[in-house]
Protein backbone atom coordinates (compact mmCIF):
# COMPACT_ATOMS: atom_id res chain seq x y z
CA UNK A 1 0.00 0.00 0.00
CA UNK A 2 1.20 3.98 -0.68
CA UNK A 3 1.43 5.59 2.81
CA UNK A 4 0.08 9.61 2.91
CA UNK A 5 2.77 11.97 1.96
CA UNK A 6 2.20 13.98 5.31
CA UNK A 7 2.48 11.76 9.15
CA UNK A 8 1.72 12.35 12.26
CA UNK A 9 2.57 10.41 15.36
CA UNK A 10 -0.05 11.40 17.44
CA UNK A 11 1.31 9.47 20.77
CA UNK A 12 5.27 9.19 21.33
CA UNK A 13 7.90 10.20 24.39
CA UNK A 14 11.07 11.40 23.11
CA UNK A 15 12.05 11.25 26.88
CA UNK A 16 10.83 9.55 29.55
CA UNK A 17 11.66 8.06 32.79
CA UNK A 18 9.41 5.70 34.94
CA UNK A 19 12.60 3.50 35.75
CA UNK A 20 12.29 4.50 39.79
CA UNK A 21 8.61 3.04 40.11
CA UNK A 22 9.19 0.10 37.72
CA UNK A 23 12.12 -0.63 38.99
CA UNK A 24 13.56 -0.88 35.35
CA UNK A 25 15.93 0.76 33.74
CA UNK A 26 14.80 0.18 30.23
CA UNK A 27 11.86 2.07 31.21
CA UNK A 28 14.68 4.98 30.41
CA UNK A 29 14.40 6.92 27.14
CA UNK A 30 17.82 9.03 26.82
CA UNK A 31 19.57 7.77 24.02
CA UNK A 32 20.20 11.04 21.60
CA UNK A 33 21.93 9.21 18.84
CA UNK A 34 19.37 6.37 18.67
CA UNK A 35 16.36 8.05 19.46
CA UNK A 36 17.43 10.82 16.37
CA UNK A 37 18.57 7.86 14.48
CA UNK A 38 14.84 6.40 14.40
CA UNK A 39 12.95 9.99 14.29
CA UNK A 40 15.42 10.63 11.22
CA UNK A 41 13.86 7.41 9.17
CA UNK A 42 10.28 8.50 9.97
CA UNK A 43 11.32 11.68 8.17
CA UNK A 44 12.06 9.89 5.36
CA UNK A 45 8.98 7.74 5.64
CA UNK A 46 7.25 11.04 5.75
CA UNK A 47 6.46 11.68 9.08
CA UNK A 48 6.46 15.81 9.38
CA UNK A 49 5.10 16.14 12.87
CA UNK A 50 5.18 13.95 16.56
CA UNK A 51 2.94 14.70 19.56
CA UNK A 52 5.22 14.10 22.56
CA UNK A 53 3.02 13.33 25.51
CA UNK A 54 5.54 13.39 28.54
CA UNK A 55 4.88 15.96 30.78
CA UNK A 56 5.36 16.80 34.55
CA UNK A 57 7.24 14.00 36.50
CA UNK A 58 7.45 11.88 33.61
CA UNK A 59 10.90 12.87 32.62
CA UNK A 60 10.47 15.75 30.27
CA UNK A 61 13.55 17.20 29.36
CA UNK A 62 12.03 19.85 26.64
CA UNK A 63 15.93 21.08 26.10
CA UNK A 64 16.92 17.63 24.77
CA UNK A 65 13.68 17.49 23.01
CA UNK A 66 14.22 20.46 20.62
CA UNK A 67 17.55 18.93 19.91
CA UNK A 68 16.36 16.01 18.42
CA UNK A 69 13.74 18.07 16.87
CA UNK A 70 16.18 19.70 14.50
CA UNK A 71 19.08 16.80 14.51
CA UNK A 72 16.32 14.90 13.05
CA UNK A 73 14.34 17.87 11.16
CA UNK A 74 11.15 16.93 12.28
CA UNK A 75 8.51 18.67 14.22
CA UNK A 76 8.06 17.93 18.37
CA UNK A 77 4.98 18.65 20.32
CA UNK A 78 5.13 19.28 23.89
CA UNK A 79 2.69 18.55 26.67
CA UNK A 80 2.36 19.93 30.13
CA UNK A 81 0.23 17.91 32.83
CA UNK A 82 0.77 15.04 35.11
CA UNK A 83 0.39 11.35 34.56
CA UNK A 84 -1.09 8.95 36.92
CA UNK A 85 0.07 7.18 40.23
CA UNK A 86 2.51 6.44 41.41
CA UNK A 87 4.26 8.41 38.92
CA UNK A 88 3.31 11.87 40.11
CA UNK A 89 5.52 14.81 41.68
CA UNK A 90 4.80 15.48 45.18
CA UNK A 91 3.31 18.58 43.86
CA UNK A 92 0.28 16.45 42.69
CA UNK A 93 -0.20 16.26 46.62
CA UNK A 94 0.25 19.33 47.69
CA UNK A 95 -0.93 21.42 45.55
CA UNK A 96 -4.59 22.74 44.94
CA UNK A 97 -7.11 21.79 41.98
CA UNK A 98 -6.84 25.14 41.18
CA UNK A 99 -3.08 25.90 41.74
CA UNK A 100 -2.30 22.57 39.48
CA UNK A 101 -4.65 24.45 36.98
CA UNK A 102 -2.55 26.75 37.32
CA UNK A 103 0.82 25.59 36.30
CA UNK A 104 -1.01 23.95 32.91
CA UNK A 105 -1.83 27.38 32.05
CA UNK A 106 1.49 28.97 32.57
CA UNK A 107 2.76 26.16 30.69
CA UNK A 108 0.83 26.86 28.00
CA UNK A 109 0.69 30.72 27.89
CA UNK A 110 4.38 31.38 28.88
CA UNK A 111 6.27 28.25 28.86
CA UNK A 112 7.73 25.32 30.79
CA UNK A 113 9.97 26.02 33.08
CA UNK A 114 12.85 28.48 31.59
CA UNK A 115 12.78 27.48 28.11
CA UNK A 116 10.10 30.09 26.84
CA UNK A 117 8.36 27.10 24.76
CA UNK A 118 4.62 26.66 25.21
CA UNK A 119 3.26 23.47 25.96
CA UNK A 120 0.74 22.67 23.15
CA UNK A 121 -1.69 20.27 24.92
CA UNK A 122 -2.45 18.56 28.12
CA UNK A 123 -1.24 15.12 28.45
CA UNK A 124 -0.94 12.63 28.66
CA UNK A 125 -2.80 12.01 32.24
CA UNK A 126 -3.81 9.26 33.24
CA UNK A 127 -6.10 6.83 35.15
CA UNK A 128 -5.21 3.46 36.82
CA UNK A 129 -7.91 0.54 36.64
CA UNK A 130 -9.24 2.15 39.72
CA UNK A 131 -9.30 6.13 39.64
CA UNK A 132 -7.79 7.75 42.58
CA UNK A 133 -8.45 10.65 43.75
CA UNK A 134 -4.89 12.64 43.19
CA UNK A 135 -5.66 11.26 39.83
CA UNK A 136 -9.15 12.66 39.74
CA UNK A 137 -8.09 15.95 41.17
CA UNK A 138 -5.75 16.14 38.05
CA UNK A 139 -8.36 15.47 35.54
CA UNK A 140 -10.96 18.24 37.42
CA UNK A 141 -7.63 20.69 37.38
CA UNK A 142 -6.77 19.65 33.04
CA UNK A 143 -10.60 20.28 32.56
CA UNK A 144 -10.11 23.92 34.52
CA UNK A 145 -6.70 24.41 32.34
CA UNK A 146 -8.77 23.83 29.06
CA UNK A 147 -11.86 25.72 29.44
CA UNK A 148 -9.09 28.82 30.34
CA UNK A 149 -6.93 28.17 26.82
CA UNK A 150 -8.45 25.85 25.15
CA UNK A 151 -5.67 23.36 24.50
CA UNK A 152 -6.61 19.78 23.83
CA UNK A 153 -6.19 17.22 25.87
CA UNK A 154 -5.00 13.32 25.79
CA UNK A 155 -5.18 10.56 28.34
CA UNK A 156 -3.72 7.46 29.50
CA UNK A 157 -6.28 4.93 30.29
CA UNK A 158 -4.46 1.54 31.51
CA UNK A 159 -5.05 -1.03 29.33
CA UNK A 160 -8.08 0.60 27.76
CA UNK A 161 -10.13 1.15 31.43
CA UNK A 162 -11.69 3.67 32.97
CA UNK A 163 -12.61 5.84 29.75
CA UNK A 164 -15.96 6.64 30.16
CA UNK A 165 -15.52 7.85 33.64
CA UNK A 166 -12.69 10.03 32.69
CA UNK A 167 -15.55 11.42 30.32
CA UNK A 168 -17.68 12.11 32.96
CA UNK A 169 -14.85 14.30 34.58
CA UNK A 170 -14.72 16.47 31.53
CA UNK A 171 -18.33 16.78 30.65
CA UNK A 172 -18.83 17.85 34.08
CA UNK A 173 -16.22 20.74 33.06
CA UNK A 174 -17.76 21.20 29.50
CA UNK A 175 -14.55 19.99 27.97
CA UNK A 176 -14.89 20.16 24.15
CA UNK A 177 -14.93 16.08 23.39
CA UNK A 178 -13.71 16.59 20.13
CA UNK A 179 -10.43 17.79 20.98
CA UNK A 180 -9.75 15.26 23.52
CA UNK A 181 -8.12 11.91 22.69
CA UNK A 182 -8.54 8.92 24.80
CA UNK A 183 -5.52 6.47 24.46
CA UNK A 184 -4.14 2.84 24.44
CA UNK A 185 -8.20 2.22 23.58
CA UNK A 186 -7.13 -0.76 21.73
CA UNK A 187 -5.58 -2.18 24.55
CA UNK A 188 -9.48 -3.01 25.81
CA UNK A 189 -10.19 -5.95 23.06
CA UNK A 190 -14.10 -4.56 23.09
CA UNK A 191 -15.14 -3.20 20.00
CA UNK A 192 -18.42 -2.65 21.69
CA UNK A 193 -16.83 -0.46 24.51
CA UNK A 194 -14.86 1.25 21.59
CA UNK A 195 -17.99 2.78 20.02
CA UNK A 196 -19.73 3.84 23.29
CA UNK A 197 -16.71 5.92 23.58
CA UNK A 198 -16.87 7.32 19.94
CA UNK A 199 -20.69 7.91 20.23
CA UNK A 200 -19.86 10.29 22.94
CA UNK A 201 -18.34 12.19 20.42
CA UNK A 202 -14.64 11.92 21.95
CA UNK A 203 -11.64 10.75 19.62
CA UNK A 204 -9.43 7.37 20.46
CA UNK A 205 -6.28 6.23 19.78
CA UNK A 206 -4.73 2.54 18.66
CA UNK A 207 -1.31 3.72 20.06
CA UNK A 208 0.07 0.23 21.40
CA UNK A 209 0.66 -0.60 17.79
CA UNK A 210 3.37 -3.75 18.09
CA UNK A 211 3.01 -4.23 21.84
CA UNK A 212 1.84 -7.66 20.48
CA UNK A 213 2.56 -9.07 24.43
CA UNK A 214 -0.91 -7.37 25.22
CA UNK A 215 -2.74 -7.67 22.17
CA UNK A 216 -2.17 -8.92 19.15
CA UNK A 217 -1.78 -6.74 16.00
CA UNK A 218 -4.15 -9.02 13.99
CA UNK A 219 -7.10 -8.11 16.45
CA UNK A 220 -6.28 -4.54 15.84
CA UNK A 221 -6.03 -4.36 12.62
CA UNK A 222 -9.82 -5.67 12.64
CA UNK A 223 -11.03 -3.81 14.76
CA UNK A 224 -10.09 -0.72 13.26
CA UNK A 225 -11.38 -2.23 10.05
CA UNK A 226 -14.98 -2.60 11.29
CA UNK A 227 -14.82 0.84 13.36
CA UNK A 228 -14.07 2.62 9.78
CA UNK A 229 -16.44 0.93 7.74
CA UNK A 230 -18.96 1.92 10.32
CA UNK A 231 -17.98 5.25 9.78
CA UNK A 232 -15.41 6.20 12.57
CA UNK A 233 -12.49 7.13 11.01
CA UNK A 234 -12.50 10.72 11.62
CA UNK A 235 -11.98 10.38 15.05
CA UNK A 236 -9.34 7.86 15.16
CA UNK A 237 -5.61 8.24 15.86
CA UNK A 238 -2.47 6.12 15.43
CA UNK A 239 1.01 5.91 16.50
CA UNK A 240 3.60 3.40 18.70
CA UNK A 241 3.74 4.81 22.21
CA UNK A 242 7.14 3.51 22.52
CA UNK A 243 8.77 3.90 26.06
CA UNK A 244 11.50 1.38 26.82
CA UNK A 245 14.90 1.18 25.04
CA UNK A 246 14.24 -2.23 24.40
CA UNK A 247 11.61 -1.20 21.84
CA UNK A 248 14.38 0.33 19.52
CA UNK A 249 15.21 -1.43 15.88
CA UNK A 250 18.82 -1.28 16.93
CA UNK A 251 17.95 -3.24 20.01
CA UNK A 252 16.01 -5.63 18.75
CA UNK A 253 12.67 -3.88 18.99
CA UNK A 254 10.06 -3.31 16.38
CA UNK A 255 11.30 0.17 16.19
CA UNK A 256 8.76 3.54 15.14
CA UNK A 257 8.36 2.87 11.91
CA UNK A 258 6.59 -0.72 12.49
CA UNK A 259 3.01 1.38 12.57
CA UNK A 260 3.86 2.24 8.61
CA UNK A 261 6.43 -0.29 7.70
CA UNK A 262 4.24 -3.35 8.88
CA UNK A 263 1.07 -2.52 10.47
CA UNK A 264 -0.81 -0.37 8.32
CA UNK A 265 -0.33 -2.79 5.30
CA UNK A 266 -2.35 -5.60 7.37
CA UNK A 267 -5.16 -3.31 8.63
CA UNK A 268 -5.44 -2.30 4.76
CA UNK A 269 -5.47 -5.72 4.04
CA UNK A 270 -8.48 -6.37 6.63
CA UNK A 271 -9.64 -3.92 5.20
CA UNK A 272 -9.04 -0.22 6.39
CA UNK A 273 -9.56 1.40 2.90
CA UNK A 274 -6.04 3.30 0.88
CA UNK A 275 -7.35 6.62 1.19
CA UNK A 276 -8.46 6.25 4.69
CA UNK A 277 -5.14 6.34 6.06
CA UNK A 278 -4.30 9.94 5.27
CA UNK A 279 -7.24 10.28 8.04
CA UNK A 280 -6.08 7.85 10.63
CA UNK A 281 -2.35 9.06 10.30
CA UNK A 282 -2.28 12.68 9.67
CA UNK A 283 -5.36 14.71 9.00
CA UNK A 284 -7.27 13.55 12.67
CA UNK A 285 -4.67 14.16 14.42
CA UNK A 286 -4.01 17.81 12.93
CA UNK A 287 -7.56 18.54 13.67
CA UNK A 288 -7.17 17.68 17.28
CA UNK A 289 -3.91 18.81 18.54
CA UNK A 290 -2.85 21.68 15.57
CA UNK A 291 -6.83 23.08 14.70
CA UNK A 292 -6.73 22.23 11.59
CA UNK A 293 -3.91 24.46 10.47
CA UNK A 294 -1.46 22.70 7.88
CA UNK A 295 0.98 25.75 8.33
CA UNK A 296 1.52 25.10 12.01
CA UNK A 297 3.51 21.80 11.32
Amino acid sequence: MKIPEKILYAHEHTTIDLSGPKNNIDCRLDDFDATVAEYCHLVERGVVSIIDQTNRGMGRNVTYTEKVAAAAGVKITHATGYYKEPFLPPECYTLTEQQLSDIMVRELTVGIEDTGIRAELIGEIGTSKEITEPEAKIFRAASRAHAETGAPICTHTTLGTRGMEQLEIFKSFGVDLSRVVLSHIDLSADLDYMKRLLDQGVNIAFDTIGKCNYQPDGSRAIWLSQLCREGYENQIVMSMDITRRSNFADRGGVGYSYLLDTFAPMACEAGVPEQTFEKLLYRNALRIYKGQSEASV
